[in-house]
């Protein structure tokens, strides 16, 4: 389960979805023309996405980097943003945008334009394709790297700027845009985009910060999350030279009867990290700052297990049974409370066909760790690294490669509200659920010094992020789920409650 699909096998019991009601918006905007241009503009919206997901943007691999960002940029710019402009960092570029729309609001918008890593073999249609295929039970979808995570909700959005450049109306509130092209690698450098002075007075300007998304479950349900873990990634490397004892190069296997073994070394510090089942964190110190669930929390959860349909949510993960036997409500609590020590990968010595006795040399480990609040990613590595010298494992190298704080914010703040309203109006009466299991790097904008409200929202429905047959909704044929254009048209109905 990753910070986007999660929750999306819940329970039946959605009203069939139909245009919003309320067609102006509280800024006293008639939306009416606006909503009609959606369905006007549908085919170049789908090309624009596609012509995106043919743009390889990979961090991981310093792939299509430069190139990402200048698209987007070049798509704000033609969405009517007055300024969009590259904003340099250690590492991929950021970007800068603003549209002042002359509003008495403004509204920060998160965006990101790196994806993850493909593996075309196990792909069915070719994920730089952005083919659409029809999907039985769903409608069309458009298959790609990228599809739902996240450039199919932020195309959305784009196209609900489109519509009210089409109708030659000016949006309710104006708009404040960061996107980085680092998420898929922990936002590494997300921190000197948004702290450069020029950048932070105008997400200061702003009353909320949100990410837009595709929310929708299987049944059409909606989980409002309050919130999100945090993250860090590492990679923990063994080696023979650093450790001192071990082959400083791979050498013959029969010699394990007299040589120390860096790889098993390394397995035996991944031992101590968590308890003997693999499921609870035991380094010393990490949980120290953990804040329990709330009652209020307790109360969303056990509400939120209520509705939720167990059986189809183990079926769609694949699992037979929750960690530890738990009940469903204390697998929620736990999927929402607690933080984790998870192998992401192993990786040593000889792994391909057949065998190679070889003893190796070297050996990584690369992990991840989720945070609750009141945790924090710096204090998280700090006492991973105190515990590996004090169980013995201090030559083990220790690479943060990316990760952040968790956030937290107000169920009572003006931007779940406008969110909750929107979900309503459209015959959705949404869970709100704590915070997501998965990260976004939405600390940046709740904490300390902009302390806003940031979440995420959107109509329409995706999966497979991370995973191959990545797919975003384009055409539905399930009246409870909306497609590209509905998504669209929860934009353009969302901006205009947020005035």
């Amino acid at each position: 389960m990753n910070r986007r699909t999660f929750l999306q096998g819940a329970a039946a019991g959605a009203a069939t979805l139909a245009l919003p009601a309320r067609l102006t918006a509280a800024s006293g905007a008639d939306l009416r023309p606006v909503l009609g241009e959606v369905e006007k503009h549908h085919g170049e919206a789908v090309k624009r996405l596609q012509d995106w997901i043919r743009q390889p943007s990979i961090a991981a691999e310093n792939r299509g980097m430069s190139e990402g960002c200048e698209m987007l940029i070049r798509m704000l710019r033609e969405a009517g943003f007055g300024r969009a402009e590259k904003v340099p960092t250690d590492g991929s570029p950021g970007i800068f945008a603003t549209l002042d729309a002359g509003a008495p609001k403004t509204i920060g918008i998160y965006f990101m334009y790196d994806v993850k890593q493909v593996d075309p073999a196990e792909w069915s249609s070719p994920p730089w394709d952005a083919a659409i295929v029809d999907r039985p039970g769903l409608g069309k979808v458009l298959v790609g790297r990228g599809a739902v995570n996240q450039k199919g909700p932020e195309a959305a959005f784009l196209a609900a700027l489109h519509a009210f450049r089409g109708a030659n109306r000016k949006l309710p509130v104006n708009l404040v845009l960061v996107a980085e092209g680092e998420e898929e690698i922990g936002s590494p450098h997300f921190p000197q985009i948004v702290r450069r002075p020029e950048i932070q007075s105008a997400l200061g300007r702003c009353s909320g910060v949100f990410m837009p998304f595709a929310s929708q479950g299987l049944d059409g349900q909606v989980t409002v999350t309050l919130g999100a873990k945090g993250i860090i990634e590492l990679e923990l490397t063994s080696t023979g030279e650093k450790w001192g004892r071990g082959p400083r190069l791979d050498v013959h296997s029969s010699n394990k009867a007299r040589i120390d073994s860096p790889v098993w070394h390394l397995v035996q510090a991944l031992v101590t990290l968590v308890s003997p089942d693999g499921n609870t964190p035991t380094i010393e110190g990490l949980s120290d700052r953990v804040r329990p669930l709330s009652a209020a929390e307790k109360g969303m959860i056990a509400e939120s297990a209520r509705r939720l349909d167990e059986a189809s949510l183990k079926k769609q993960l694949g699992v037979a049974r929750w960690s530890k036997d738990a009940t469903f409500i204390e697998s929620l609590e736990r999927l929402a409370g607690e933080p984790t020590v998870n192998i992401e990968g192993l990786v040593a010595g000889y792994t391909g066909p057949g065998g190679k006795t070889i003893l190796p040399h070297k050996g990584v480990a690369k992990i991840d760790m989720r945070l609750v609040p009141d945790m924090t990613a710096a204090g998280a590595l700090d006492a991973l690294k105190k515990h590996l010298a004090k169980k013995g494992f201090g030559d083990i190298d220790v690479n943060m490669t990316g990760g952040y704080d968790p956030t937290t914010t107000p169920a009572d703040s003006a931007l779940v509200r406008a969110q909750i309203s929107v979900y309503k109006r459209s015959g959705i009466d949404p869970i709100l659920w704590p915070r997501l299991a998965g990260s976004w790097p939405g600390y940046v904008f709740t904490g300390d010094p902009m302390k806003l409200p940031a979440g995420h929202f959107g109509m329409g429905h995706g999966s497979g992020a991370h995973a191959p047959d990545e797919y975003y909704l384009i055409e539905s044929s399930n009246p409870k789920i909306q497609g590209f254009d509905g998504a669209t048209r929860s934009f353009i109905e969302y901006l205009g409650e947020l005035a």
